[in-house]
């Protein structure tokens, strides 16, 4: 067994299914199950299980896969002390955040990282995808209720949803009461394409959930506000989007004695375990978290 063939057991493995191992190897299918076969006959058992979509390490491959992980990354680390010396910080940081929390909140946090670290690409997609972590993607922002086990998951924050209109709409129309008069309501609000939007309203310790059907829909989260502004209807939008407009008294807000939530009630910051981060990645994740606690990111 070499070190070729440790390699070719990982990126299997991480890729999940041979057709996407051989792109990233720059290989045919065929080769990569033709060695894949020769590592297996080599060790004298199976390694992974195959399917028509995907394949599964065994125990066995799973171990000798964690061996290869940890000469891969030691190997990437290695070299980047090698091409880092006497230089300023450089790389690669590819970071998914959700559309409307990236557009408002963390775009100053990026601007001010890339005008300290000039010498990192920093590339940034706005998205609001639930997948896990893919191969151009070493950090993800996300709202959910439970991150998964299979990744690193640090908390940015609570996230609050509030009930609000203009304070022209609440004059016309009145404000919402209940959950039921909400739901009825027209909506303004951010949702999924294909999936169906459910708010869940906790009180303590009880949980409603109501289905909603806006009226205005989008992930464009400053639009939303425009909408909300204009009184087309009752927002139900993250507490950051209208915090001014709640200050200033434009927006009133309603249903306060709940805690809503729509994807929801915690932001967090992903990572996966076994992928080997750069410095660039590793000070892009001290300096966002320092950033979330309101705290002075650490200095290089």
């Amino acid at each position: 067994m070499d070190l070729q063939s440790l390699t070719l057991l990982v990126e299997i493995i991480d890729s999940g299914n041979l057709s996407q191992a051989a792109r990233k190897l720059k290989m045919t299918r065929a080769n990569v199950s033709y060695h894949l076969a020769q590592l297996e006959k080599q060790v004298g058992v199976q390694l992974v299980k195959r399917t028509t979509r995907r394949v599964e390490p065994t125990e066995v491959g799973l171990r000798l896969y964690e061996h290869g992980r940890n000469i891969h990354n030691e190997m990437l680390a290695a070299r980047e002390t090698i091409t880092s010396l006497g230089q300023e910080l450089r790389g690669r940081v590819g970071i998914s955040v959700p559309s409307g929390y990236g557009q408002m909140v963390m775009s100053p946090w990026l601007i001010e990282f890339k005008q300290l670290y000039p010498g990192i690409v920093l590339d940034v997609l706005f998205e609001n995808r639930a997948d896990n972590l893919r191969d151009e993607v070493d950090i993800a922002i996300r709202v959910m209720q439970e991150p998964p086990l299979s990744v690193v998951a640090r908390a940015l924050g609570d996230v609050r949803y509030v009930a609000c209109a203009s304070k022209g709409y609440a004059a016309q129309h009145g404000l919402p009461k209940t959950l039921l008069e909400l739901r009825a309501s027209p909506l303004i609000t951010s949702g999924v394409i294909g999936r169906q939007l459910r708010l869940s309203a906790y009180q303590g310790l009880e949980r409603q959930e109501v289905m909603l059907e806006p009226t205005l829909s989008s992930e464009h989260f400053p639009f939303l506000r425009e909408g909300i502004l204009a009184g087309l209807g009752v927002g139900l939008v993250p507490d950051y989007v209208v915090k001014d407009q709640i200050a200033s008294g434009e927006v009133l807000t309603t249903l306060s004695e709940y805690r809503l939530s729509i994807f929801g009630t915690q932001m967090y910051l992903l990572y996966l375990p076994n992928r080997h981060q750069t410095k660039a990645v590793r000070t892009c994740i001290d300096f966002l978290l320092a950033r979330a606690r309101g705290e002075t990111p650490p200095s290089d």
